[in-house]
């Protein structure tokens, strides 16, 4: 009982830390404060990060940084290159520009001008997930919403694969049987853009919010609070390898002609029909997509 106690701590606090980076990624993030927040010591935090995210915390914060920037980048086509580096945190644009390039082997402004394309197709064309086919989603309309506050039960994972992402809502599926949950949504959560990152570096959430308050009988998930916020939402169907192939046309050809930015919210589904736990692999899901107004 102790051990699993521990886990969920643990968990909470690498959220936490998180989303905290999230809120605050454009200023100069104080490990400290954030530690102290906790009520443990700094060194302790980076432990538990790094044992929860495979990943240190600043590491975190510059792949945050600079997927943001990604997006700003197309999305705010009327803002400076310096303008962006201080809206993603970056102290001069010259640092901006040499981790920009670190990271995507290009600079800002090759990005902008269509090298974005390039290099989302590269990352997209070695994901372990069917993408065969390239579906049209030109038709696909946008609805404007603010989202509710919600309970999330949650097993993350790093990696995006069919078999990595069908193992954890496996799991989701027996804690929701052995708990006798009735009424429920599933969600599936990008803590990481898959169109931008390797699917082996990419976190992925199997979530789900309870839609009637019950008492557990199995309390051995880690939850969190998922904040309001404001998002365009689409409804889409498809097949495995949709999802992401989606997400490419929302950051990279709705977004920037939109009239929005996004934010460092993390970008998810409402499965209706959850792919991963269908036979045939299909899925209708909501998808929800962070926007900001300009």
């Amino acid at each position: 009982m102790q051990k699993t106690k521990t886990i969920n701590i643990h968990s909470k606090i690498a959220n936490d830390t998180l989303y905290y980076i999230y809120k605050y990624i454009d200023t100069d993030i104080n490990i400290n404060d954030l530690a102290k927040e906790f009520k443990i010591s700094k060194f302790h935090l980076h432990k538990v990060f790094k044992e929860q995210m495979q990943a240190n915390i600043y590491e975190t914060i510059k792949s945050i940084r600079l997927q943001k920037a990604s997006s700003l980048l197309l999305s705010n086509q009327h803002s400076t290159i310096t303008k962006i580096s201080s809206m993603c945190g970056y102290s001069s644009q010259t640092s901006f520009i040499r981790a920009f390039k670190l990271r995507f082997s290009q600079t800002p402004n090759e990005w902008r001008k269509g090298g974005y394309k390039i290099y989302a197709n590269e990352i997209i064309n070695n994901y372990k997930v069917n993408l065969l086919k390239k579906p049209d989603f030109s038709k696909c309309e946008a609805v404007i919403i603010k989202s509710k506050r919600k309970k999330v039960y949650y097993l993350k994972n790093k990696g995006y694969s069919i078999k990595e992402a069908s193992r954890i809502w496996q799991h989701m599926q027996a804690w929701i049987y052995t708990n006798d949950i009735k009424e429920h949504e599933e969600l599936g959560i990008f803590h990481d853009n898959p169109v931008i990152t390797p699917h082996k570096d990419c976190f992925y959430m199997a979530g789900v919010v309870l839609k009637d308050k019950i008492k557990l009988k199995h309390n051995n998930v880690p939850s969190f609070e998922m904040e309001e916020a404001m998002y365009a939402s689409f409804e889409i169907q498809g097949v495995q390898g949709d999802v992401v192939r989606f997400v490419q046309w929302a950051y990279q050809e709705w977004l920037p002609s939109s009239g929005f930015s996004t934010t460092t919210n993390p970008s998810f589904a409402i499965f209706r029909k959850n792919q991963f736990l269908q036979k045939d692999g299909k899925f209708e899901a909501t998808f929800y997509l962070p926007i900001q107004y300009i």
